[in-house]
């Protein structure tokens, strides 16, 4: 080793790491697992909903049923490839939109049905049987 003087002094900041911000974005917060969200920031009031998650499918409708979960209150997409999903929420209100996606998708076991995002057992045949009452005849 020798006794010679450094040429220069390094900075005082981890460079090649990005520079983070402290609080995350508005997008980074809108892509949150739910669970993790209300984990993090306590419980968001908001009405009863029902969300439906679906892969990409091979049906004749399913540009139709793209179209109905992107005007649902929510929507989300996930993932590439085979593990591609599409996330779509609906309040009870939207009742008659729920249905016809349902119509399309829900014929495939891959089709879930989340009851204020959480699985609930008998969610096709009970919860949505009991939204249907809420369409006007």
């Amino acid at each position: 080793m020798t006794a010679e003087t450094p040429k220069h002094r390094p900075l005082e900041r981890f460079w090649p790491y990005a520079e983070l911000p402290e609080q995350p974005t508005d997008a980074e917060l809108a892509a949150m697992d739910p669970d993790l969200h209300e984990a993090l920031f306590g419980a968001k009031p908001r009405p009863f909903s029902i969300t439906l998650v679906f892969p990409s499918l091979e049906v004749p409708e399913f540009d139709r049923a793209l179209e109905l979960a992107r005007a649902s209150a929510e929507f989300r997409e996930t993932g590439s490839g085979a593990a591609r999903r599409f996330r779509a929420r609906f309040w009870s209100s939207d009742a008659a939109r729920l249905r016809d996606l349902f119509q399309i998708v829900g014929g495939a076991d891959t089709t879930e049905v989340l009851i204020d995002d959480r699985p609930v057992p008998y969610a096709r045949e009970l919860w949505l049987p009991l939204v249907w009452f809420l369409l006007p005849r």
